[in-house]
C-alpha cells in the first residue's frame, strides 16, 4: 500500500466517523425542533379558540338573551362558537382539528373517542394539571395533541348542566333531558383538544438534517481534495524525484542533476542532505579512480 493510499485511509476513517457523529447528534435536535414547531401551532390554535369563546360569552350572548326565552340558540354557547369557527379551518387544513369533548355532553356529537377519554381522565386524576401534550400514531403519520381541561369553574354553568328541571326549557326541547346533566362545581367534565400533524414539521426537520450533513460532507470533500493536492505537490512529487535521483546514483550515474526544491521545509532539508551525500560519494569515487 502506497503512502497516498495510507494517508487517504487515515483521512477517510475520521471523516466518516465525524459525519456519523454529526448525524447522530443532529437527529434529536431537529426532531425536538419539529415537535416544538407543532406544539407552537397547537398553542396558537388553542389561544384563538379561547379568544372566540371569550368574545362569544361577553359580546354575543348578552345580545341574544331576550331571544333565548323563545328558543335555545347554540350560537350563545362559547364552546359551540369556537368549534364552529374551527370547522372552517379544518376544511382548509383537514389534519388540523379542534374539539371540546365532554364525558357527559349536552350535544351527543361532543362525546369523546377513546384517546380523548384518556386525556380527560388525565385531568380528572390531577386537579393541578393545566395542560397536557401527547403524540399518537395515525395512518397519516404522527399527530401531536395539546389539551387543556374544561372545568366547571362558574356556578352559572350549573343552570344548564345540574338537573333537567333547572335547565332552560328551550334547551331541553333542542337536546333532550338525557345528556349534559349532573355536572358539579370545580369538576373536570371534558377537555379542549387541538391536534396538529407532525408530518410536515418532521419532513422539514429531515430536510434540515440532510442539508446539515450534506454541507458537512461537502466541506469534508473539499478538505480531502485540498489535502491530497498538498500531499501530491509538497510530499509525494519531491520524494518521487529524490527516489528517481537515488536510483540514478545507485546505478553509478553521477552526472544526474541535483534536485533543488524551493522552500525550507523538511523535504528541502532532505534534498540538501541527499545532494551533499551524492557529492561526497562522487568525490570518493574520483579518489578511488585516481
Amino acid at each position: 500500500m502506497g503512502l497516498r493510499a495510507k494517508f487517504n485511509l487515515l483521512m477517510l476513517v475520521p471523516l466518516a466517523l465525524g459525519l456519523a457523529l454529526a448525524a447522530v447528534l443532529a437527529y434529536p435536535v431537529v426532531q425536538r425542533q419539529a415537535r416544538d414547531a407543532a406544539l407552537q401551532n397547537a398553542a396558537i390554535m388553542m389561544a384563538s379558540a379561547a379568544a372566540i369563546s371569550t368574545y362569544t360569552d361577553h359580546e354575543i350572548a348578552p345580545l341574544l338573551t331576550t331571544q333565548l326565552k323563545a328558543r335555545f340558540l347554540p350560537q350563545t354557547i362559547p364552546f359551540w362558537a369556537a368549534q364552529t369557527n374551527f370547522r372552517a379551518v379544518t376544511q382548509a387544513y383537514p389534519s388540523y382539528t379542534f374539539k371540546e369533548p365532554a364525558l357527559n355532553p349536552t350535544n351527543p356529537a361532543d362525546r369523546p373517542t377513546d384517546w380523548e377519554t384518556d386525556i380527560i381522565d388525565v385531568f380528572r386524576r390531577d386537579a393541578t394539571l393545566a395542560e397536557f401534550v401527547n403524540e399518537r400514531a395515525t395512518p397519516d403519520g404522527p399527530v401531536l395533541s395539546y389539551a387543556r381541561p374544561i372545568r366547571v369553574s362558574d356556578a352559572g354553568c350549573l343552570q344548564c348542566h345540574s338537573t333537567p328541571a333547572a335547565a332552560p326549557p328551550t334547551m331541553i326541547d333542542l337536546y333532550g333531558a338525557n345528556n349534559g346533566f349532573g355536572w358539579k362545581l370545580n369538576e373536570v367534565v371534558g377537555a379542549a383538544i387541538v391536534s396538529v400533524p407532525m408530518r410536515v414539521a418532521l419532513a422539514r426537520a429531515t430536510q434540515t438534517m440532510e442539508l446539515l450533513v450534506g454541507g458537512l460532507a461537502a466541506v469534508f470533500v473539499v478538505i480531502y481534495l485540498v489535502v491530497n493536492l498538498l500531499l501530491h505537490f509538497v510530499v509525494l512529487r519531491p520524494v518521487g524525484r529524490l527516489a528517481a535521483m537515488a536510483d540514478e546514483v545507485s546505478t553509478g550515474n553521477m552526472d544526474a542533476p541535483e534536485y533543488r526544491p524551493a522552500g525550507r521545509d523538511e523535504i528541502a532539508s532532505l534534498a540538501q542532505s541527499f545532494n551533499r551525500m551524492r557529492r561526497s560519494v562522487a568525490n570518493a569515487m574520483k579518489l578511488l579512480e585516481s
